[in-house]
């Protein structure tokens, strides 16, 4: 497995959307792929990761919001097909390390996708699971959490930000 390397804000990868894999690319090749995500996400201490993250161009996200990481998610060509409510919640993203935002999002949803075998499933979510299934599947749409995000609140945070980087760069 090998670690991969987050993209961060503002790359312009971020702002792309993903195309869909095709059945025949799910393969050996792609579930390793899935695992250096996983080693990925877990070393940078994530929740979820989206291929996009990782300068990858498919419609493929991961997430694990155990303590135990010992359940793994992995979501191929990922779907929302049904959402109620609406909630709005702290929310953090691995490509912008260290500041994080309330974001209204659906309180409930419901998921459509492949897993690493090709196989369809759907799942229902709330709580964090049905945010970070949200959260993952607008990185795959080219959208990020600061989209979500009045001008101001989100001038505001780009601030502290961009301070971050900068002290980060500097240490």
């Amino acid at each position: 497995m090998a670690k991969l390397t987050v993209l961060k804000y503002p790359h312009p990868f971020l702002k792309q959307k993903a195309d869909p894999v095709a059945i025949d690319a799910i393969n050996n090749e792609l579930r390793q792929t899935i695992a250096d995500m996983f080693e990925t996400m877990y070393a940078e201490h994530g929740g979820g990761l989206a291929a996009t993250q990782v300068g990858l161009n498919m419609r493929l996200f991961i997430m694990d919001g155990s303590e135990n990481k010992d359940q793994k998610i992995v979501a191929i060509n990922p779907e929302i097909i049904e959402r109620k409510g609406e909630i709005d919640d702290e929310e953090g993203c691995l490509s912008f390390p260290g500041v994080s935002a309330k974001v209204k999002r659906a309180e409930w949803v419901k998921m459509r996708a492949l897993n690493e075998f090709g196989e369809e499933y759907e799942m229902e979510c709330d709580g964090y699971h049905g945010r970070c299934i949200q959260h993952e599947i607008d990185h795959l749409d080219g959208i990020t959490y600061f989209d979500h995000l009045s001008a101001l609140k989100r001038k505001m945070i780009e601030k502290k930000y961009k301070k971050l980087m900068q002290e980060n760069a500097e240490s």
